[in-house]
């Protein structure tokens, strides 16, 4: 059975996410596939099984500590290891705990996922959220499964250290921060970081799945349905987002692998 550590959202090794992909050979049982999230400690590992001809593939993520309904940066990796090893091309659908989910290939390595759009609704923020971050904001919402908090600028997302324990309490897989980017002519619209001690990521390197509500929160700010945005955790990745009409977004990243094996367990 052979596996994969892929780094999303960069196309330079030892940046942007990494994840864990197991193409599966047979059905596995969930404590099986928990258990070697938990091995690879990567923020999330994808498994893949084939279902036959015809049928769209199996795609499940696990973090180290529980499994998640929805994952951007492991399947990117996913269909990275799917279009690199020649296994597939072209588009690609995948049948997941949040519905089908589709991937293409772009020009210049570009990887494009189709992904349901979550708009943010406007909510009080939870005191305990405000302590936990500790600074100003400008605004608060949540989505399907995160609260997103605008704050003042780039430089106070890039310098943010909430209380993660803290974090960890509220109801929600995830706590993203964002800001306009401090120089909007160098092409990216905006900035963010994503917390998910919830699920077991204390600090998500770049989050794809957060698109799907940073892109409709930002598109309708600016009025563009095209966006490039950077997420700035250590590791750091760029993500480009365009707003459909049909109440989607498309997700596009480059990815590049680090290594690949073989389990033998």
């Amino acid at each position: 059975m052979r596996i994969f550590t892929v780094d999303s959202f960069t196309d330079q090794p030892f940046k942007g996410n990494p994840a864990a992909v197991c193409l599966l050979d047979s059905s596995r049982s969930d404590e099986w596939m928990q258990a070697l999230a938990s091995e690879m400690r990567h923020s999330e590992t994808a498994f893949l099984l084939d279902q036959g001809e015809g049928r769209p593939r199996s795609l499940r993520w696990f973090t180290p500590d529980v499994e998640v309904a929805l994952c951007g940066h492991a399947t990117l990796a996913t269909a990275h290891v799917l279009y690199s090893t020649g296994v597939a091309s072209g588009r690609l659908e995948f049948s997941t705990q949040s519905g089908i989910l589709a991937t293409d290939q772009l020009d210049h390595d570009y990887i494009s996922m189709n992904f349901p759009a979550s708009s943010p609704v406007e909510i009080p923020a939870p005191e305990v959220l405000a302590k936990a971050l500790g600074v100003p904001f400008r605004w608060v919402g949540k989505g399907a499964m995160d609260i997103l908090v605008e704050l003042e600028s780039e430089q106070v997302v890039r310098g943010l250290e909430p209380d993660i324990d803290a974090l960890a309490t509220l109801d929600a897989r995830a706590v993203c921060v964002t800001a306009r980017a401090a120089d909007p002519s160098a092409g990216i619209a905006y900035v963010s970081r994503f917390f998910a001690p919830r699920v077991g990521v204390r600090e998500d390197p770049v989050t794809g799945s957060a698109h799907c509500m940073l892109a409709p929160y930002w598109s309708g700010k600016l009025g563009e349905k095209e966006l490039l945005a950077a997420q700035v955790s250590k590791r750091g990745g760029l993500v480009r987002t365009t707003l459909r009409d049909d109440g989607r977004v498309d997700i596009a990243g480059t990815a590049v692998t680090v290594w690949s094996g073989t389990l033998h367990v």
